[in-house]
């Protein structure tokens, strides 16, 4: 049946065209913007983790500047550092040149207090965009990266660059928790007097009988002679051992065969050792622990003459424990730092003490060989003093320069302490440089890591939204080619009421 109301053909031919129009429009949208999936409503799913990605993209970029960022602030810190450190060598060049006596001490000294004065303007410069790294203590935290869970959920991870305190401050000994069981002192004052030595000559003595002696390593030996005994002995040895002119070493006798030798050396402990030997049959008769034949020592050596602060070889050292010793009527500290040990307590105190220029004061830092125990050994060359220690928790670190400004190689005592002090300088310089490079390192690598893992995301991104454009291209022709034949069948559709009219001629 023919109707003129409803063309059923041409209905059919238009949803057709229609349908070819709509693919059309469809794939002129991909290639004109490049994507099979450009909104939500061709594909909600692949479209709502496109742009998840995305936004992680757009992250990554500001990530990578911040890496940058913080790269080029480590880069200042490390260059600073290791100024620092070159400096300092230079530094201790002038120090040992002045270990010698024959020196103008006055114009190396100007030498160093340039150099000094050259290294606090390069802890000064050493900022980039305000952020100054080799001076405080405070960790510096540098985006790094943003780790996404499999709940969606986004946390941020930084690189925690810790900060290489190179300044001189003094530091502030802190109010907290007391740390005064973590050191001792051995005695209550330290004083100049001499450690001693007895050598106690037996009764027994015949002609040509050979008493020996070794003193801090010389050996001496005094031949009896005929109706000589036991005084004759002992005003000899004591004539011999004073005879050899060692600085800090003498000896004297009492009349009646008992010599005692005094040292007054600071932190060098004396060996003494004795023998006989009859002249009967030349050998070396075992020494008599009874006094009555031979020679007898009470002590085998005579002590070092110093104090000393024994530190814990348990104990931990946390940032802001600060540790004091006090000599006579003052007081002298060290605050650690982050990271450091019992060992840096030792040397801060001191550079402390040093740098207080006491001019009858001398210290020296040792380490026991078999506990490990540190210590901080101080002697004293004039009136007595009052010796003590202490400690409290919660104070501000100590620069790791501390005592620079207090080097002074103008007298012999200053020389000595400054060349000690600034070994312990150059090493905390040294640690610094290797932090900030240790910390550039790791930064450079984490923001090549980002680069790459940005351009990997880009191209996920892209296999899920990005348009196939040679499919595209083929796809476009054959839609062409289907809208005109489209085109067609809907005129002639729409032809067909046409041929009713003949009807009616």
């Amino acid at each position: 049946m023919s109707s003129i109301l409803t063309n059923t053909s041409a209905m059919v031919a238009l949803q057709t065209l229609k349908s070819i129009n709509s693919n059309l429009q469809g794939i002129q949208s991909e290639i004109s913007t490049g994507k099979s999936i450009s909104s939500a409503k061709d594909n909600s799913a692949i479209w709502a983790i496109s742009k998840v990605m995305e936004s992680d993209v757009a992250g990554f970029k500001a990530i990578s500047s911040s890496l940058s960022l913080g790269e080029s602030t480590v880069a200042v810190a490390r260059q600073g550092a290791e100024t620092v450190t070159d400096l300092l060598t230079e530094m201790k060049g002038k120090i040992v040149a002045s270990q010698e006596e024959n020196v103008d001490r006055g114009k190396i000294q100007s030498d160093i207090s340039a150099l000094r004065d050259q290294i606090s303007s390069v802890v000064g410069a050493a900022q980039f965009n305000g952020l100054n790294m080799v001076k405080g203590t405070t960790d510096v935290n540098i985006l790094s990266s943003l780790d996404r869970a499999s709940d969606g959920t986004v946390a941020a991870s930084n690189i925690t660059v810790a900060r290489q305190d190179l300044t001189s401050d003094k530091g502030t000994f802190g109010t907290g928790a007391s740390l005064a069981a973590n050191s001792t002192a051995s005695a209550a004052a330290v004083a100049n007097t001499a450690n001693t030595s007895v050598v106690t000559l037996g009764a027994t003595w015949a002609a040509n009988d050979v008493a020996n002696i070794s003193v801090a390593g010389v050996d001496l030996s005094y031949t009896l002679g005929t109706g000589e005994g036991v005084t004759e002995a002992g005003v000899a040895l004591s004539g011999l051992i004073n005879g050899l002119g060692l600085d800090g070493i003498t000896a004297a006798d009492d009349g009646s065969g008992v010599v005692t030798i005094s040292s007054t050396r600071a932190f060098e402990t004396v060996a003494v050792t004795t023998g006989e030997t009859t002249a009967g049959n030349g050998t070396t008769l075992i020494t008599a622990l009874n006094g009555t034949t031979g020679l007898t020592v009470t002590s085998g050596a005579v002590a070092e003459r110093a104090e000393n602060v024994a530190l814990s070889t348990s104990a931990a050292v946390n940032e802001g424990d600060g540790y004091k010793v006090t000599i006579g009527s003052s007081s002298y500290d060290y605050v650690a730092g982050k990271g450091e040990t019992m060992e840096d307590v030792a040397k801060g105190l001191k550079i402390a003490v040093d740098s207080a220029g006491l001019s009858d004061i001398t210290t020296k830092v040792t380490k026991d060989a078999t506990t490990g125990q540190w210590s901080l050994k101080v002697d004293n060359n004039g009136s007595s003093m009052g010796f003590s220690e202490t400690g409290n928790a919660g104070g501000t670190a100590s620069g790791g320069l501390r005592g620079l400004e207090a080097i002074n190689v103008t007298t012999s005592a200053g020389a000595t302490s400054a060349l000690e002090n600034i070994e312990t300088m150059i090493s905390n310089s040294i640690s610094a440089s290797a932090s900030f490079g240790s910390a550039q390192g790791r930064i450079e690598t984490q923001n090549e890591f980002i680069g790459k893992l940005t351009d990997s995301l880009k191209a996920g991104i892209g296999s899920m939204v990005d348009a196939d454009m040679e499919a595209a291209s083929a796809r476009l022709q054959a839609l062409q080619v289907q809208q005109q034949l489209g085109v067609q069948a809907l005129s002639i559709a729409n032809q067909a009421p046409q041929s009713v009219l003949s009807l009616f001629r």
